[in-house]
């Protein structure tokens, strides 16, 4: 941002455009500005919702319109390029399918399941592409071999997903990742273009719930969460060295 521009900026949002510092000063290309008392606070009061908002992310079903517009969209996968991305390789790819595409998509369904069994009409998979309004096909594109193992490869993208999963909630709309039989059918994946190594991970339903729903209940962190110490690995490893 330019001397122009930054003259140009509300202050607020300049506050919040600021690189922020431990000690609760803020840096602008080397200058370093001290925030007066309310801005920190309203920039910690900011901090705080969206953490709170955050926290009711959930996967609300079914879908409908209204769907992102295409500038939401754009902040939406700027979202999922912040992902952690070891090697800087951008294993992401994304493909958007909406409108009419939706309609096309349903009958590759529907072949890709007949294809999978002859006995099946597709026709339960031909609706799946009609259950939103907007879905977006998530991609891998792993490059192999690499140093940085496909399987960080591909966590890389399900991490983007999850960065666009939360943006779509901090926007006000639903978004769902679906995986089954389809995400890991060749005949889709060729349909939708993808290369021979890429790996379809599922497609995120995208748009606003029909209903107001709220976030299931979650056991609590400690259930999930330990602390390691060490205590017990440096014992082994001091028994370990008076036995030899």
């Amino acid at each position: 941002m330019n001397a122009v521009a930054l003259a140009s900026q509300p202050a607020n949002e300049l506050v919040r455009r600021l690189p922020r510092r431990a000690d609760g000063f803020s840096c602008f290309k080397g200058c370093v500005v001290q925030l007066d008392s309310s801005s920190s606070s309203s920039i910690a009061a900011d901090r705080r919702r969206a953490l709170d908002l955050l926290l009711e992310r959930h996967s609300p079903w079914p879908l409908a319109e209204p769907a992102p517009s295409a500038q939401e969209l754009d902040v939406v996968f700027e979202a999922a390029l912040r992902a952690p991305d070891h090697g800087q390789l951008q294993p992401w790819r994304f493909v958007v399918i909406r409108g009419d595409a939706r309609v096309a998509l349903g009958n590759v369904f529907a072949q890709a399941a007949r294809l999978r069994d002859p006995l099946d009409d597709g026709e339960r998979f031909r609706g799946k592409a009609m259950a939103a309004p907007v879905l977006i096909a998530i991609c891998a594109r792993v490059t192999a071999p690499h140093k940085v193992p496909e399987s960080e490869q591909v966590l890389a993208v399900g991490a983007a997903a999850m960065n666009m999963l939360n943006a779509l909630h901090l926007l006000g709309y639903g978004g769902f990742w679906a995986t089954g039989a389809n995400s890991h059918d060749r005949h889709v994946q060729q349909a939708l273009g993808l290369l021979p190594a890429d790996r379809l991970l599922g497609f995120l339903y995208v748009g606003t719930p029909k209903e107001a729903t709220r976030a299931p209940d979650r056991h609590a962190p400690p259930s999930f969460v330990r602390e390691w110490t060490g205590e017990q690995a440096a014992r082994d490893i001091a028994d370990a060295d008076a036995a030899r």
